[in-house]
């Protein structure tokens, strides 16, 4: 359904034209990288009553939703200002795809992310790269995300395999490989970007991988009682597997796991953003997702791997939803 929606905006716009408010959400890592000039003053505008109110009202977005804040540095930037001590390298090297939400917006959950596998013993490197190309697929960009698609096969390509797998924190961004990737390659791309497709893992899949050959074991992690509910996120569900991700959050002893038996958390992407669109999407993060976090007692974790999922937690409940990957940082025996 997602492939035939990008095809038919991609037609629909040029029949039509481009709306501002889809010219601006397809182009939102073009903004962020603009606020991150002055984060402080980008973050002020999408905060102050006035400001944001005037925002929302003429791109259309809805009153009541809050917008994501920018970090005061991208992921990248502070990967270069906290190399890892060479002698804590022990396992290899891997490679994180900086995504367009995890360097702008969630940088603390990739700081997180390097951090934990720095500490597990593998050396991180963020490759030269260009943005998945996801938010111009949401919105019927297609020859845009194919142009960004075939940039990243060239550049990846060469770097990533088996023993330097591509690794990513936002399910929707690294599916993006295995998904539209191989479709979207130019001529002669397609053996590379299948090739590279087999290479790209979700940040739980590698953790599981690696436990599988056993160079990372439970016992590097806190023995503490914990109990954690899970809401996965819907391109982890539809095209791979939340497994991997109840694995790794068991993986502390004595950690348990519940999966939330919810469908689309309502938010999908930029959706739950128009403000068309903004009682329907309440209305289905109500249908199961936000009574169950409103009823989960606050010494439970929840945890989405999602942004947007993360977004509407928020937004619905009041509660914050951690990442799983923060989840297993903060067990990781210091």
């Amino acid at each position: 359904m997602a492939r035939y929606k990008a095809e038919f905006l991609q037609h629909w716009h040029d029949a039509n034209g481009i709306p501002l408010r889809t010219r601006v959400i397809a182009n939102i890592s073009t903004f962020n990288k603009l606020g991150m000039l002055v984060p402080y003053l980008f973050n002020f505008f999408v905060t102050n009553t006035f400001t944001s109110g005037l925002m929302k009202k003429v791109l259309g977005f809805a009153p009541s939703r809050s917008i994501p804040l920018l970090y005061k540095m991208t992921l990248r930037t502070w990967l270069k200002k906290n190399p890892v001590p060479v002698n804590a390298v022990t396992k290899g090297k891997v490679y994180l795809f900086a995504d367009e939400f995890t360097d702008y917006n969630d940088v603390e959950v990739g700081i997180k992310a390097v951090k934990l596998l720095n500490k597990l013993g593998y050396a991180v490197e963020i490759p030269q790269h260009v943005q998945s190309g996801r938010a111009y697929l949401s919105k019927g960009f297609v020859r845009k995300a194919k142009k960004l698609a075939q940039e990243n096969i060239i550049a990846l390509h060469p770097l990533i395999s088996a023993e330097t797998p591509l690794i990513g924190i936002e399910p929707s961004a690294i599916l993006s490989f295995r998904d539209e990737y191989p479709d979207l390659a130019g001529n002669g791309q397609k053996e590379k970007a299948v090739e590279l497709a087999a290479n790209c893992l979700m940040f739980d899949e590698f953790i599981m991988r690696e436990v599988q050959k056993g160079t990372i074991s439970a016992s590097q992690f806190t023995d503490t009682k914990q109990h954690i509910r899970l809401h996965g996120h819907c391109h982890q569900k539809s095209l791979a597997s939340t497994g991997p991700t109840k694995e790794m959050l068991s993986l502390p002893l004595n950690y348990s796991v519940d999966e939330i038996k919810s469908g689309c958390c309502g938010m999908a992407g930029s959706f739950g953003y128009e403000k068309e669109h903004y009682d329907v999407s309440m209305k289905v993060g109500e249908l199961v997702l936000l009574p169950e976090v409103r009823n989960t007692p606050l010494h439970t974790i929840i945890s989405a791997p999602g942004t947007s999922c993360r977004h509407q937690i928020k937004d619905g409940t009041g509660r914050t939803a951690q990442h799983p990957i923060e989840v297993l940082f903060d067990s990781l025996i210091q």
